[in-house]
């Protein structure tokens, strides 16, 4: 059976990666097992300056899920490439996709400059949808005019291939995917979190010090299968599908949407073993939907 995915003139040992901001820079991660089961790692969600992030409290339990308000707290490309990815070099052996933030579109042009001569990244993620930053994040994802016209300046200068990461929360994700793939993105990756909140019923204020946060986990996943299948039909880049994927055979389910490769992120949080139990999975449920390349099923349920 073939678990192989080639994309960007690379080779994927299989397509599961966790999502970014759900593994850290992945070394911590060494200590539950070996990091090279995993088809790549995408990296915390990393900006141009370090920042620390949003007020406590900024995570909340939620049904099938959880909020987080994290606020992209990092500490600034520089130490992530000089520190972070020397550290994750010594117990991981291929490449990663680093996801970049920023407040501007000058932010987001500097760090992935940056990336350019870094070796062991493989691809930029451009996170243009993130619902937990008061500035910059989101905006970027919601408007279809100011995510063409960012996209189209980041490709300007960057030389690794360049996956748009979309926002769930506007009104046709189609729309934004089309904008995207038009201004040269070679891949989108979706979905982001869904914007949701959770009020304190002793204090009667909201659990997360800035009120709203970013939802995921196993509730918003039939959304993302939705928006991967809709976004499939419309455009002819590859997608990396992602949202509350908590088994091989959501992976497989997902793939079938549309997806040639696919993030998991809220699950790291659940179970730090939960990638490689995935991973050891996929072999019987491809044997069970009689499945000898995953290949062959991407985008299969179009057909």
């Amino acid at each position: 059976m073939n678990k192989e995915i080639k994309l960007f003139n690379h080779t994927f040992k299989n397509p599961i990666m966790p999502a970014s901001g759900t593994f850290g820079f992945g070394y911590e991660f060494s200590n539950y097992y070996d990091l090279n089961i995993l088809g790549s790692i995408v990296l915390k969600g990393t900006t141009l300056e370090e920042r620390f992030g949003n007020p406590l409290p900024r995570i909340a339990d939620c049904p099938n899920g959880l909020l987080n308000s994290i606020g992209l707290q990092n500490p600034g490309i520089d130490k992530v490439i000089n520190e972070e990815l020397v550290k994750l070099k010594k117990v991981y052996n291929d490449k990663v996709i680093i996801n970049v933030g920023g407040h501007s579109f000058e932010d987001y042009l500097k760090t992935c400059e940056k990336c350019n001569d870094v070796e062991d990244i493989l691809a930029v993620e451009l996170n243009i949808s993130c619902p937990n930053v008061k500035e910059g994040g989101m905006q970027f994802g919601l408007d279809e005019e100011v995510a063409y016209k960012l996209v189209k300046e980041v490709k300007k200068v960057l030389t690794k291939p360049l996956i748009v990461k979309l926002s769930p929360n506007v009104t046709d994700i189609v729309k934004m995917a089309k904008a995207v793939e038009k201004a040269g993105a070679d891949a989108i990756s979706l979905i982001n979190t869904l914007v949701g909140m959770r009020v304190d019923l002793n204090t009667k204020k909201p659990i997360l010090a800035v009120k709203k946060g970013g939802y995921s986990g196993p509730g918003v996943y039939p959304v993302a299968l939705r928006m991967v299948y809709d976004v499939y039909e419309n455009v002819n880049i590859p997608i990396i599908g992602m949202g509350g994927i908590s088994s091989a055979n959501d992976v497989i389910e997902m793939m079938l949407a549309g997806a040639s490769l696919v993030e998991i992120g809220s699950l790291n949080l659940v179970d730090p073993l939960g990638l490689p139990k995935i991973i050891a999975d996929l072999d019987k449920v491809m044997v069970k939907y009689n499945i000898n390349d995953l290949n062959s099923i991407i985008g299969l349920a179009h057909k």
